[in-house]
């Protein structure tokens, strides 16, 4: 060490100001490290949106700013759920479905897991939350998730990083899936902080921080994204039928939706090609146009119309490995995606899958294998805590949901038009002296249910506000209704089609042999396969005496339907009371049924309630309500319209 190492030199500047300098105020110190990273600066006197309420703001908004050269991209869906308290029942299903068959790389169930267990204990997770007002659903999807042998170490250490960033604990759990091309995981995180205070997250985090902070993992895991990667990522979408970054980067460029290359020029030669390559390819698809040399026109529908290609593309792919998973094939002009619209308001046809459309959201979808000889792509909407699971194989029917206006709303508008905009269940039946009070909870039950919408209004005695506009409101009432379910599913029959022929019992070929207007079947795809099952169900009624042949034609017997599950109901009474030592009781119309639900048998006639009694037991039509009342005493009456179910004392089921 020289002695000049310690040698400094002074040079003389202006004379500042001998005061001292007022400290600069956190707040104003973020700021300063945001406009260097590029990030906007927010304006005066800017509206307040909220979005840095909560914690983690802070971090929330320094990450709003671009990604940095060589940070890898990872997708991050966010939803927050509301939850009722006591009621942990969506949570829960939420839970089993996201450890749904077929999600690891074997095929096999998800498995839950948690900061330090790759067990966890999805029921005692849903218990503690059971008093949560909320909670966090991610979906974190690594761009370069392929590249990582597994996904459990990444999440935790993001987890660990939105602890320190929060400031608090969290209670969480997880699943990995490898179900689709990019592997992803599911994180649920309760709405507790570790004091067991609401955890209340800023938006700006949950837009930007979390998504920062997975990028930063997964680039310290892999290595920054070379040039040549990101380049060849770009090239693949230069011709893809989807909403690209690309596409993107064209938007922000466009001046009055006109986009003029000398003005916005591209000085990398590779990203220039691309860009080029891509307004060729949108030019092909009629969505720009190319009005002078270096000047482009850029339709305003661009966006909207890549994303529905993009799902359309995404759908195919469905419908395409599902089908061949369950060894059907069709060509692919015959795939359709059933949308309601004009007359395809139905489908009937064989389950072949089920599955989801958005897993944030918990939108499911399923393929049916048509009679009329096409597979159809079906979104059934939000599924509900109720839905039973569906079984594959079994013969079920779709119809869009009706959206037009119901007797129920237009009989409100009719009663409060009369009353100056009020309607109660006084006044209702002031209107209707003959009305059951079923009948007008009914209408109740609807302006309930509106009233969650924010479209009616209820007063504090009771009764409710209806406007003169009430049947505009309905109509949007059931238009929200039919964006979140936007088909209904029912079984026509449990059983396999190639089942059916020979089955004892009242079977869905036997409505379809005496029905007035039968189905049009093509004979293609499963509509011969469902021509070839109607003729040899023909054949065993003739063998069994229940039809005939006259005048060239098939006459079948007279109640045929009644006496076919009549003669199936005897026979598994007569199984049932061999095994339970009790006397099986045969139910007609007004029977007045007393007894204790045990539980539902499937058969080919339907679903039938087992209802038993001190000495004997009844086989009857099974109603989803009857669920509720599992080991309950119950007490119903044989209608024509079908049995009014009650439980204990006075509680109505409906019909």
């Amino acid at each position: 060490m020289s002695d000049t190492d310690d040698e400094f030199r002074i040079r003389l500047g202006r004379i500042g100001n001998r005061r001292g300098r007022k400290s600069t105020s956190y707040v104003k110190r973020v700021r300063n490290i945001v406009a260097k990273l590029g990030a906007r600066r927010t304006r005066r006197g800017s509206a307040f949106i909220g979005s840095r309420i909560g914690r983690g703001h802070a971090q929330g908004t320094v990450s709003a700013s671009p990604r940095s050269a060589g940070a890898r991209r990872v997708v991050i869906k966010a939803r927050i759920v509301r939850i009722k308290a006591g009621d942990n029942g969506a949570v829960r299903a939420h839970l089993r479905y996201v450890q749904r068959d077929g999600v690891t790389r074997e095929g096999d169930p998800g498995e839950l897991y948690d900061a330090g267990s790759n067990q966890a204990d999805g029921k005692a997770f849903a218990e503690r939350g059971e008093q949560d007002r909320h909670q966090f659903r991610f979906i974190v999807a690594p761009e370069d998730s392929t590249e990582l042998a597994d996904l459990k170490p990444f999440v935790r250490d993001l987890m660990r990083q939105m602890e320190a960033d929060l400031g608090t604990r969290l209670d969480w759990v997880a699943v990995d899936h490898f179900n689709t091309g990019h592997p992803h995981s599911h994180i649920v995180v309760r709405g507790k902080d570790e004091q067991g205070k609401d955890l209340v997250i800023a938006r700006d985090y949950i837009a930007h921080g979390i998504r920062a902070r997975a990028s930063e993992l997964i680039t310290r895991e892999l290595g920054p994204e070379s040039e040549l990667e990101a380049l060849r990522k770009l090239e693949n979408e230069v011709g893809a039928e989807r909403f690209t970054r690309l596409d993107r980067a064209i938007l922000q460029d466009l001046n009055g939706g006109t986009l003029r290359l000398a003005a916005k020029p591209e000085r990398d030669r590779p990203r220039h090609a691309m860009r080029m390559g891509r307004l060729r390819t949108l030019e092909q698809m009629g969505l720009a146009e190319e009005t002078a040399p270096g000047v482009w026109r850029v339709m305003p529908e661009m966006e909207p119309v890549l994303r529905r290609m993009g799902e359309r593309g995404d759908i195919i792919k469905t419908m395409h490995r599902d089908l061949t998973a369950a060894g059907i094939h069709r060509a692919a002009g015959d795939h359709m995606i059933f949308d309601g619209e004009g007359d395809a308001t139905r489908v009937i046809g064989r389950l072949v899958a089920e599955g989801v459309s958005d897993e944030l959201h918990d939108r499911r979808y399923v393929i049916v294998d048509g009679i009329d000889g096409r597979t159809h792509y079906v979104d059934l909407g939000v599924r509900q805590a109720a839905d039973e699971p569906l079984i594959r194989n079994t013969i079920v029917e779709v119809r869009a949901r009706d959206v037009s206006l119901r007797d129920v709303d237009r009989t409100i508008a009719n009663v409060a038009g009369r009353n100056r905009g009020v309607y109660s269940t006084e006044l209702h039946r002031e209107f209707d002296p003959r009305a059951s009070g079923e009948y007008i909870q009914a209408h109740v039950r609807r302006l309930e249910a509106m009233r969650r919408q924010g479209l009616v209004e209820r007063s504090s005695s009771g009764d409710w506000s209806v406007g003169a506009d009430h049947l505009e409101r309905a109509g949007q009432f059931e238009g929200a209704q039919r964006s979140r379910s936007p088909a209904r599913i029912t079984v026509l029959s449990w059983q396999r089609l190639d089942e059916l022929p020979g089955a004892p019992g009242a079977t869905w070929l036997d409505k379809q042999l005496i029905a007035r207007s039968p189905e049009v079947i093509p004979s293609t795809g499963l509509g011969s396969e469902f021509e070839g099952a109607l003729r040899l169900r023909r054949q065993w009624l003739l063998e069994q005496g229940l039809a005939r042949e006259q005048g060239g034609r098939i006459a079948y017997a007279r109640n045929l339907l009644q006496t076919l599950e009549r003669r199936e109901l005897a026979e598994v009474g007569a199984r049932m009371m061999r095994e339970t030592g009790l006397d099986y009781a045969e139910t007609k119309p007004g029977d007045r049924i007393t007894g204790t639900y045990r539980r539902v048998l499937t058969l080919n006639s339907g679903r039938f309630a087992l209802i038993e009694r001190a000495r004997d037991f009844r086989l009857v039509p099974w109603r989803p309500v009857l669920e509720r009342a599992a080991g309950q005493s119950v007490t119903g009456v044989v209608g024509g319209e079908g049995i009014s179910w009650s439980i204990g004392v006075k509680r109505g089921l409906g019909r």
